[in-house]
Protein backbone atom coordinates (compact mmCIF):
# COMPACT_ATOMS: atom_id res chain seq x y z
CA UNK A 1 0.00 0.00 0.00
CA UNK A 2 1.19 3.45 -0.81
CA UNK A 3 0.58 6.38 1.47
CA UNK A 4 -0.43 9.75 0.11
CA UNK A 5 3.08 11.16 0.36
CA UNK A 6 4.55 8.31 -1.71
CA UNK A 7 6.16 6.53 1.26
CA UNK A 8 6.36 2.74 0.93
CA UNK A 9 7.47 2.09 4.53
CA UNK A 10 4.10 0.71 5.63
CA UNK A 11 4.01 -1.82 2.81
CA UNK A 12 7.61 -2.85 3.56
CA UNK A 13 6.80 -3.37 7.25
CA UNK A 14 3.73 -5.38 6.35
CA UNK A 15 5.69 -7.60 3.95
CA UNK A 16 8.44 -8.19 6.55
CA UNK A 17 5.85 -9.16 9.19
CA UNK A 18 4.15 -11.54 6.75
CA UNK A 19 7.48 -13.07 5.76
CA UNK A 20 8.45 -13.76 9.38
CA UNK A 21 5.02 -15.07 10.32
CA UNK A 22 5.14 -17.51 7.40
CA UNK A 23 8.74 -18.54 8.10
CA UNK A 24 8.25 -19.31 11.80
CA UNK A 25 5.99 -22.35 11.39
CA UNK A 26 8.36 -23.69 8.74
CA UNK A 27 11.30 -23.67 11.16
CA UNK A 28 10.27 -27.01 12.65
CA UNK A 29 12.28 -30.03 11.65
CA UNK A 30 10.70 -33.28 10.57
CA UNK A 31 12.02 -36.67 11.65
CA UNK A 32 11.15 -40.25 10.81
CA UNK A 33 10.94 -42.38 13.94
CA UNK A 34 10.36 -46.11 14.28
CA UNK A 35 10.37 -48.30 17.39
CA UNK A 36 10.48 -52.05 17.93
CA UNK A 37 10.37 -53.98 21.20
CA UNK A 38 10.73 -57.80 21.22
CA UNK A 39 10.08 -60.08 24.20
CA UNK A 40 11.03 -63.77 23.96
CA UNK A 41 9.99 -66.20 26.68
CA UNK A 42 9.12 -63.35 29.11
CA UNK A 43 12.55 -61.68 28.75
CA UNK A 44 13.45 -58.54 26.84
CA UNK A 45 15.19 -59.76 23.71
CA UNK A 46 15.64 -56.61 21.65
CA UNK A 47 14.64 -52.95 21.71
CA UNK A 48 15.43 -50.53 18.91
CA UNK A 49 14.56 -46.89 18.34
CA UNK A 50 15.49 -45.47 14.94
CA UNK A 51 15.54 -41.73 14.32
CA UNK A 52 16.47 -40.02 11.07
CA UNK A 53 15.81 -36.60 9.63
CA UNK A 54 13.22 -36.61 6.85
CA UNK A 55 14.66 -36.02 3.39
CA UNK A 56 11.33 -34.79 2.01
CA UNK A 57 8.57 -32.68 3.48
CA UNK A 58 6.04 -34.84 5.34
CA UNK A 59 2.34 -34.32 4.81
CA UNK A 60 -0.17 -34.10 7.62
CA UNK A 61 -1.10 -32.02 10.59
CA UNK A 62 0.49 -32.40 14.05
CA UNK A 63 -1.49 -33.88 16.93
CA UNK A 64 -0.90 -35.15 20.50
CA UNK A 65 2.28 -33.24 21.22
CA UNK A 66 4.90 -34.22 23.78
CA UNK A 67 7.19 -31.69 25.40
CA UNK A 68 10.61 -32.90 26.54
CA UNK A 69 13.11 -30.91 28.57
CA UNK A 70 16.08 -29.72 26.59
CA UNK A 71 19.48 -28.22 27.43
CA UNK A 72 19.66 -26.01 24.31
CA UNK A 73 20.56 -29.01 22.16
CA UNK A 74 19.31 -29.53 18.61
CA UNK A 75 20.19 -33.25 18.64
CA UNK A 76 16.90 -35.18 18.84
CA UNK A 77 18.59 -38.50 19.67
CA UNK A 78 20.34 -36.94 22.66
CA UNK A 79 17.12 -35.32 23.91
CA UNK A 80 15.18 -38.58 23.59
CA UNK A 81 17.95 -40.54 25.36
CA UNK A 82 17.81 -38.10 28.27
CA UNK A 83 14.01 -38.54 28.49
CA UNK A 84 13.78 -42.14 27.23
CA UNK A 85 11.15 -43.44 29.66
CA UNK A 86 8.81 -40.51 29.00
CA UNK A 87 9.23 -40.87 25.23
CA UNK A 88 8.66 -44.65 25.22
CA UNK A 89 5.48 -44.20 27.31
CA UNK A 90 4.37 -41.58 24.78
CA UNK A 91 4.92 -44.03 21.92
CA UNK A 92 2.83 -46.64 23.73
CA UNK A 93 -0.04 -44.13 23.99
CA UNK A 94 0.19 -43.37 20.26
CA UNK A 95 -0.50 -47.00 19.51
CA UNK A 96 1.83 -49.82 18.67
CA UNK A 97 1.03 -52.85 16.58
CA UNK A 98 1.30 -56.09 18.57
CA UNK A 99 2.30 -59.46 17.16
CA UNK A 100 2.29 -62.49 19.45
CA UNK A 101 3.21 -66.10 18.73
CA UNK A 102 3.15 -68.96 21.18
CA UNK A 103 4.02 -72.63 20.79
CA UNK A 104 4.31 -75.59 23.14
CA UNK A 105 6.74 -78.33 22.13
CA UNK A 106 7.68 -81.24 24.44
CA UNK A 107 5.96 -79.53 27.38
CA UNK A 108 8.02 -76.35 26.90
CA UNK A 109 6.22 -73.12 26.17
CA UNK A 110 7.91 -70.65 23.83
CA UNK A 111 6.46 -67.23 23.14
CA UNK A 112 7.46 -64.13 21.25
CA UNK A 113 5.76 -60.75 21.51
CA UNK A 114 6.72 -57.87 19.23
CA UNK A 115 5.53 -54.27 19.70
CA UNK A 116 6.14 -52.07 16.67
CA UNK A 117 5.67 -48.41 15.80
CA UNK A 118 5.96 -48.37 12.04
CA UNK A 119 8.02 -45.54 10.63
CA UNK A 120 6.11 -42.33 11.25
CA UNK A 121 6.88 -38.70 10.56
CA UNK A 122 7.18 -36.38 13.57
CA UNK A 123 7.38 -32.58 13.61
CA UNK A 124 9.96 -31.34 16.13
CA UNK A 125 10.27 -27.74 17.34
CA UNK A 126 13.44 -27.01 19.29
CA UNK A 127 13.59 -24.31 21.95
CA UNK A 128 16.24 -23.41 24.53
CA UNK A 129 14.38 -25.19 27.34
CA UNK A 130 12.29 -27.83 25.60
CA UNK A 131 11.62 -29.78 22.42
CA UNK A 132 8.03 -30.14 21.21
CA UNK A 133 7.45 -33.44 19.38
CA UNK A 134 4.22 -34.11 17.46
CA UNK A 135 3.37 -36.97 15.11
CA UNK A 136 1.84 -36.00 11.79
CA UNK A 137 -1.52 -37.50 10.94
Amino acid sequence: MRSRDGNHSFSRRLSVVLLFSLALPLSASEYLISYRYVIKDALLYNESLTISQAMQKCKGSPYRELILENDASKDLKKIINQNSETFINYLHKLGLSVEHTEATVNAQNKSTTTLTLKTQCFKVDFNDNFARISPLK
